[in-house]
């Protein structure tokens, strides 16, 4: 999207359609000027109560006596009770609106946002309106042989009409176009999305801030990291141990772990057929980590960053890993795996060792769709984050509140440990259906050992079967926006 301001009055921009964004109970005052060269469309549906301003009400005016063949009034709500999330759905509206229309430019009169005075966030109404916009643009139909006729053109220059001072348009950009790569990367079949293949979307981010390395099954092997290995025996395709290090600070790094599953069957616990095609999204939380390391460089954030995707896929073949066989993680503790769908908190304690046997991080943060039992626990609403560091969680809940990409705190009581003992090794891998969305932390918990570590998991979110607002069907991108909130807020 190509954005510029611009010092002009509304009639006498050359646009395709004028945004006019207005609260609830709009005064028929604010646009007069306008108003008159279109013979009082705006005051007459605003007296007829044919528009409100109500949050997220769109209104089309066909309209002559401007050089803007159409007007769309789009709510905003009440002004007291304004809201980021709000702006963000209401600019999700009218972008998809005028997305769907075929129209190529647009304007948008910044008058309404003049006189917000207790709006209290980090970017400006203008910046949270426009975030909810790009994010809604958001389509993946590169398989589609016929193209919506919407997309023959596409929405694509916008003009503000007003300074350009106070506002944050690039680093909006920045953080939409992120939210947008790691949905592409979910939503990408796992027959073109293989960890082969992820480890070169990986690849392709690094520059001179940006190293990446990709570890093979041999050097793998070579770590000792068993719980990663009997993950990946299913499958053909061969594992990659992904590395990604942006390097522009000083001091202990953060380290974000991201389960990168490309496939999940289930491996010989295997799941039902019905939604299994979904599975290709198993590794949105290596997906979320790639595209907020690669926004962390393009915002010059001042810290030191480790990514690591254990990237493979969990399917059952004959040499496949059994329930029943026991494993030694790159910590030297023994796993008994008691069910193989349980496999993202294997590949994940080995990353989490890896990273605490090599880099020593500050923090730990692991991203992953771990556990179906998140989305009866929270439907479709909320990440359920756990962790061993309160603090380190209530800058999470901080970054949360900021993007809207909301988490819950779930407790990890010193109980759960008698969950998973085994009577064969150190631990077993779950615990069946008691506890499970705890349990599955807790596991992980005994490989963070002392780091400060939290849990993340993103199973309830990662996914859409319904549009919403400014999410599509698909892969919806949860937690890269948190993630790159998070570590601006540990850059500071």
């Amino acid at each position: 999207m190509n954005i510029i301001f611009k010092q002009i009055t509304e009639d006498n921009i050359d646009a395709d359609i004028l945004i006019i964004p207005l609260f609830e109970n709009p005064s028929t005052q604010l646009y007069s000027d306008i108003d008159k060269l279109i013979d009082g469309l705006i005051q007459r549906v605003i007296e007829s109560k044919e528009f409100t301003g109500k949050a997220q009400q769109l209104l089309q005016l066909h309209v002559s006596g401007i050089k803007a063949g159409r007007i769309i009034l789009i709510g905003l709500g009440v002004k007291t009770k304004l809201t980021a999330e709000d702006l963000r759905r209401s600019g999700a509206k009218a972008f998809t609106f005028i997305e769907g229309q075929n129209l190529q430019h647009a304007a948008m009169s910044l008058t309404a946002f003049n006189d917000i005075k207790s709006f209290k966030a980090r970017f400006s109404p203008i910046d949270y309106f426009i975030e909810g916009g790009l994010l809604s643009l958001y389509d993946f139909n590169r398989y589609k042989t016929e193209k919506p006729a919407a997309k023959k053109i596409g929405f694509n220059n916008l003009t503000l009409i007003g300074e350009s001072k106070n506002f944050e348009i690039d680093k909006i950009s920045i953080i939409a176009e992120a939210a947008s790569l790691a949905r592409d990367l979910a939503n990408t079949p796992s027959n073109e999305m293989t960890p082969s293949i992820l480890a070169q979307n990986a690849m392709n981010i690094a520059n001179d801030r940006i190293k990446v390395k990709v570890l093979d099954k041999a050097e793998v092997e070579g770590l000792g990291m068993g719980a990663f290995i009997a993950v990946s025996k299913g499958s053909n395709e061969p594992l990659k141990f992904i590395i990604i290090e942006y390097s522009e600070g000083t001091g202990k790094p953060i380290a974000l772990i991201g389960k990168s599953i490309t496939f999940d069957s289930g491996g010989i616990s295997i799941k039902p057929a019905q939604g299994m095609e979904q599975m290709k999204y198993d590794m949105s939380g290596g997906a979320a980590v790639i595209a907020a390391i690669k926004a962390a460089d393009k915002l010059s954030l001042k810290m030191n960053i480790i990514g690591i995707l254990p990237a493979t896929e969990n399917l059952s073949g004959g040499s496949a890993t059994r329930p029943g066989d026991i494993v030694k993680s790159i910590t030297g503790k023994t796993i008994e795996i008691i069910n193989t769908d349980a496999e993202g908190r294997l590949i994940l304690a080995d990353g989490i060792g890896y990273s605490i046997k090599y880099y020593k991080p500050k923090y730990i943060i692991d991203i992953a769709t771990l556990t179906g039992a998140c989305s009866l626990a929270l439907g479709n609403e909320a990440i359920a984050m756990m962790g061993n560091d309160q603090q380190l969680m209530e800058m999470i809940k901080q970054a949360s509140v900021e993007t809207h990409e909301r988490v819950w705190q779930m407790p990890l009581y010193s109980e759960f440990a008698e969950y998973l003992k085994s009577d064969a090794a150190d631990i077993k891998n779950t615990s069946g259906k008691d506890g499970s969305l705890v349990t599955a932390a807790w596991f992980l918990k005994e490989f963070a050992g002392t780091t400060k570590w939290a849990h993340l998991d993103i199973a309830s979110t990662a996914w859409s079967t319904k549009e919403t607002h400014y999410l599509k069907k698909g892969a919806t991108g949860i937690g890269t926006r948190l993630l790159i909130e998070f570590l601006t807020i540990a850059a500071n």
